[in-house]
């Protein structure tokens, strides 16, 4: 009999401030660990966004710690205060109705490319899983924190789905959590990878038809990946979906 895979079957269902809970903390394992900096926001049937709080790392936000904000960035539930950041995401959400989960951090090796101004090539399928165009973005003169700004970087993405944000970091979006996971684990490893790779003297990147077969994914076909990383979560930290701490 084939054995096909359901998230019920492979993780406990969860709820959406959960679902976001666990794309932080699995993130955070990947290397997306710049201290309190990073923010997710994932938009809701009604319009509204939930959001990691303010002041909290990523390895350490729980269900009841995640907030509601509106469209301006006005926190409607939750004890914290938005991320200063936010203004990148709510400007790109504005733009990209397309767009249900924005995630933004600083990981080592995202950053390192970013820093570079260069876009790292694809050399191995890893790399390539959760598709999507990576660019550099490089046009705005401030911080994301300022909405003029932010409006900027936002604009010079035009369609793409990941972006390497000049001198500071990376942004990556998608269509669900599982999407915006499996394309922040793979950008993570491409400039990773990418990065031994030059060291070593260069290499052959991944091109031609198997190469667009990985461009042209949404992020959602790879069933198993994000269900095994929350596992993971849920082994370390027995209590997360229960309430209890």
């Amino acid at each position: 009999m084939e054995f096909i895979p359901t998230r019920e079957k492979l993780i406990p269902d969860l709820s959406p401030r959960e679902e976001l809970v666990l794309l932080a903390r699995t993130l955070w394992r990947e290397g997306y660990d710049d201290h309190i900096a990073g923010h997710i926001t994932y938009r809701q049937p009604d319009g509204t966004f939930l959001c990691n709080p303010w002041f909290l790392l990523w390895s350490e936000i729980r269900a009841e710690h995640v907030i509601r904000i509106d469209g301006d960035g006005n926190v409607l539930e939750g004890d914290w205060p938005a991320p200063l950041g936010i203004h990148l995401h709510l400007q790109l959400h504005k733009l990209r109705e397309d767009v249900t989960v924005a995630m933004h951090n600083h990981p080592r090796y995202g950053t390192i490319w970013a820093d570079a101004g260069r876009v790292p090539p694809v050399y191995d399928q890893s790399s390539a899983q959760g598709g999507g165009e990576l660019v550099l973005v490089d046009e705005y003169e401030g911080g994301v924190n300022n909405a003029e700004f932010a409006r900027a970087a936002v604009e010079a993405m035009g369609d793409a789905d990941l972006a390497l944000l000049a001198n500071h970091g990376v942004f990556v979006l998608g269509s669900s959590i599982r999407a915006v996971h499996q394309r922040a684990v793979a950008l993570e490893q491409r400039c990773r990878n990418a990065w031994h790779v030059e060291a070593l003297g260069g290499g052959k990147p991944l091109k031609g038809p198997v190469a667009e077969v990985f461009r042209q994914s949404d992020g959602n076909r790879f069933i198993g990946f994000w269900e095994a990383m929350v596992r993971v979560e849920l082994e370390a930290d027995p209590t997360l979906l229960s309430g209890d701490h």
